[in-house]
């Protein structure tokens, strides 16, 4: 017998969490309360470790490796109701059964070098030299029919080693060529007419016109076993299939009584050690007529062609592992043939068939039971195909419709939250999450925000594409704490950039299992061989901290999620960069027309605000005091309009000029500046407060009025404090300086912050605090040309902190070359 899979509820990882709360079941094993994930934070092997076979984990470990080792297609024998040949190029006996001498009369090693006929006589030898002339035998065994009573007369050499010509049975004879070898297999004749084929066509007909009436995978699998039943008389029939890591599950079954049930239960795959399931893919049909008839050695032992053991993966006849037949007298089996079932070109199961007595299988009824597997491969290739084609359409249908939702938006957040029912159902999923920009949108049955975000982080940080586990905790230890809706989940990221994700998540699903039989080897204490277990009573166990498993259609539909995803958000960002071209090019028309209005009008500006400060020189003795008042507002607006126009003037030259990088001392630079403000704070009590300076890197001109802009805020928001403190600090990261000005002034509502550094943006009344809203901005676009940042923090009542950094390296801008090559201009005054 063999492992196999889970049930069809996909639950096919490592099993974890054992209880015994089926404990008390009479005639069932169970496992204890202990938690083997916490004991050891590591998977058993096979997915199951108890408190009973805890103390033989290593052992079995041990003994799974050497069962994967064991030479299982060079066995050395062959089962003794048959016998074979092995023949070279010229069609000698190279090497043979020794049970071949029964045959012959003769002891096998007078064969050795003699021609095949000497064995199987001159008809049978032709019709195998016609066949290795002409056919293909690699790998392929072909059938060459039935030798009707052969007479055996020796060659005359080899007559005076061997007894008189005598009546030999009739025989099937089949042979193939593999690893160097010509190999023929004979077995006793069985067929109740010349025809050996002549019952096969009724032996399968009853299943193959049953194919048509059954639906489902599980009808086919009954309707299996009860048709293999009835043409092999065999007293046990099963189905299962094996899961990804070599387990199986029983599928279906037909029993006669007297024979234990194995139905809906699972087998460790250290029942059938890996190696022995790859052969189950070449060699489709394995019989064990009798499992203590003793094996028919090959003699020699070693091939003389190939120097090494014939290999009998193709050989129908090759005898078994002692492991393996001593597993089968454990389970009370005497008789067992399998038939693969093999699915896109895998193994998908084994129809395993077991009887408590001896029973050899006719060759005719093999050859029925191989082709009805075969049909039955198809039909669950087909029915799967089928299932998984109709699901992978409905999520196809789904993701169409959101696809075709976000491609009419612009925001795909907004679309992916407007649509809950389509987003959880397109997954199978109980929650979901939209991580963008660090933000997390929930919905449905998800852990809280501060934990999804988290993940996110680890996915980022751990995974590549598409990510998906139904054991998350195990990868993940956090999730631990959230099981009953994180289990498992699906992670598809939606940008290339940033840590932006769909996640799907899925809850833990508690559920018990049955073993047949504890599912551990042990290992001999005499001499450390392997020894199969005996115990195949049902075993339980709890499956724990596990989701259902994600379908492979799942995450075939999450990677065309995946690309939708980014071909709608790359089209968006090339929108966008057209936009920003469009953008730029109007900014700077914008600035190049602010310039030349800026420039021009401070002329007239200045004109009028002379004028008028003559006019009020001359004639003001002789206005009224509502003229002296009309007047001094023209002059006030003047002034400002001039101060306006300065900035506007100052801001459109901080695209236009080029920067000069060169090393800046901070302290000089601090110092000049701060000077500037003597006059305005000589009669305040103004406190600064400024350490000793770095020196870095960028142009002088555009960092002293960046400074200047901040000092000149900080002394004006703290004008209404008895005693202002300003202070200036600088602090050095591995890559950057991060430059500070702190007051004590008024502060400002945090709220607001993202609006500081844009043009014409204020938080006060200008009638509180005078100035034009440019400031800022000039600030903002010198350091951002520095490829530095900027932002701020503010307490109302309490003052405020601007900050903006420096880069250590500094990194030249893109200059335009050429005939528009831009020239730095002479910077004003801002209070010019």
């Amino acid at each position: 017998m063999s492992s196999g899979p889970e049930p069809v509820s996909q639950h096919t990882a490592a099993m974890r969490g054992l209880d015994n709360r089926n404990g008390s079941s009479p005639g069932v094993n169970a496992s204890t309360t202990a938690d083997r994930e916490a004991l050891t934070g590591a998977e058993p092997a096979h997915g199951t470790l108890t408190a009973s076979t805890a103390l033989t984990a290593d052992g079995a470990g041990a003994t799974n490796a050497q069962c994967d080792a064991e030479p299982i297609h060079i066995p050395g024998g062959i089962q003794p109701h048959g016998y074979l040949l092995c023949l070279s190029s010229a069609l000698t006996i190279v090497q043979a059964s020794e049970n071949v001498a029964t045959l012959v009369g003769s002891p096998v090693e007078r064969l050795l070098g003699e021609p095949v006929d000497v064995v199987i006589g001159a008809a049978a030898a032709a019709r195998v030299s016609h066949a290795a002339a002409t056919a293909m035998l690699d790998e392929a065994p072909l059938y060459l029919g039935v030798i009707d009573n052969p007479l055996f007369i020796p060659r005359d050499a080899a007559r005076k080693h061997l007894s008189t010509a005598t009546d030999g049975p009739e025989l099937d004879i089949t042979m193939h060529r593999h690893d160097g070898n010509l190999i023929v297999e004979l077995e006793v004749a069985r067929h109740p007419t010349a025809d050996v084929f002549a019952s096969m066509y009724p032996l399968v007909r009853t299943f193959t016109r049953s194919l048509q009436d059954v639906v489902t995978l599980t009808e086919l699998v009954n309707l299996a076993v009860r048709e293999v039943r009835a043409m092999t008389g065999f007293g046990r029939v099963l189905i299962y299939k094996f899961d990804d890591e070599g387990r199986s599950h029983v599928l279906a079954e037909h029993i006669e009584d007297g024979y234990t049930s194995f139905l809906d239960q699972l087998f460790p795959a250290s029942d059938i050690p890996r190696q022995a399931r790859a052969l189950y893919v070449k060699q489709r049909v394995r019989l064990v007529a009798n499992v203590d008839a003793k094996a028919a050695r090959l003699v020699p032992p070693v091939n003389p062609a190939t120097g090494r053991p014939t290999d009998l993966t193709y050989a129908a006849l090759r005898s078994f592992s002692p492991i393996h037949l001593e597993y089968m007298r454990n389970m009370g089996t005497h008789a067992s043939m399998s038939v693969s079932l093999v699915v896109r070109g895998k193994l998908w199961g084994l129809i395993s068939c077991h009887d408590h007595d001896a029973r050899l299988v006719p060759f005719e009824v093999r050859v029925a039971i191989e082709h009805l597997g075969q049909l039955l491969s198809l039909q669950i290739e087909a029915k799967e195909e089928r299932a998984e084609t109709a699901y992978l359409l409905g999520l196809r249908r789904t993701m169409s419709q959101l696809m075709a939702a976000l491609a009419e938006q612009d925001d795909y957040l907004s679309v992916l939250k407007s649509a809950p029912g389509e987003l959880l159902c397109f997954a199978g999923s109980t929650g979901a999450a939209i991580v963008v920009d660090g933000k997390a949108t929930l919905m449905g049955s998800t852990p809280d925000p501060q934990t999804v975000l988290a993940l996110a982080q680890w996915l980022a940080s751990s995974t590549s594409g598409v990510y998906a586990t139904d054991f998350l905790s195990q990868e993940w230890p956090r999730a631990s704490q959230h099981t009953d809706n994180a289990s498992g989940i699906l992670a598809v990221p939606i940008s290339q950039i940033f840590r932006n994700y769909v996640i799907w998540f899925r809850p833990e699903t508690t559920r018990t299992i049955t073993w047949a039989g504890e599912p551990v080897k042990g290992v001999s204490s005499q001499n450390g061989s392997v020894a199969p277990r005996k115990d195949f009573a049902p075993w339980l166990e709890t499956v724990r901290n596990r989701s259902l498993r994600w379908h492979p259609v799942e995450l075939e539909i999450a990677g065309e999620f995946r690309l939708g995803m980014l071909n709608i958000v790359l089209r968006r960002a090339e929108e966008l960069a057209e936009l920003a071209n469009e953008l730029r090019r109007a900014n700077k028309e914008l600035e190049a027309f602010s310039y030349s209005v800026s420039h021009d009008l401070r002329a007239p500006l200045r004109h009028i605000a002379g004028y008028g400060d003559l006019l009020r020189e001359s004639e003001g003795e002789t206005l009224s005091e509502r003229s002296k008042r009309f007047l001094n507002n023209m002059l006030e607006s003047a002034r400002f309009a001039g101060v306006l126009v300065d900035d506007l003037l100052t801001f459109s030259q901080m695209g236009r000029a080029a920067l000069r990088p060169v090393s800046v001392d901070l302290n000089q630079l601090v110092r000049s500046v701060a000077q500037e403000f003597a006059a305005e704070t000589a009669n305040r009590k103004v406190e600064w407060i400024v350490p000793d300076l770095p020196t870095v890197t960028g142009d002088p001109a555009f960092l002293q009025i960046a400074l200047r802009n901040l000092f000149s805020n900080a002394v004006k928001y703290t004008r209404t404090r008895e005693s202002a403190k300003i202070e200036l600090l600088v602090n050095s990261t591995a890559d950057e300086y991060i430059v500070s000005v702190r007051d004590n002034g008024v502060g400002f509502n945090m709220k607001y912050v993202n609006k500081l550094f844009g043009v014409f943006q204020r938080l006060h009344r200008a009638e509180e605090f005078d100035g034009t809203g440019i400031g800022l901005a000039n600030v903002r676009r010198i350091i951002e040309r520095h490829d530095g940042r900027t932002w701020a923090e503010g307490r109302e009542g309490e003052g405020a902190a601007f900050h903006f950094s420096l880069p250590k390296v500094f990194r030249a801008e893109p200059t335009e070359t050429g005939a528009g090559k831009l020239r730095k201009p002479a910077l004003p005054s801002p209070r010019s």
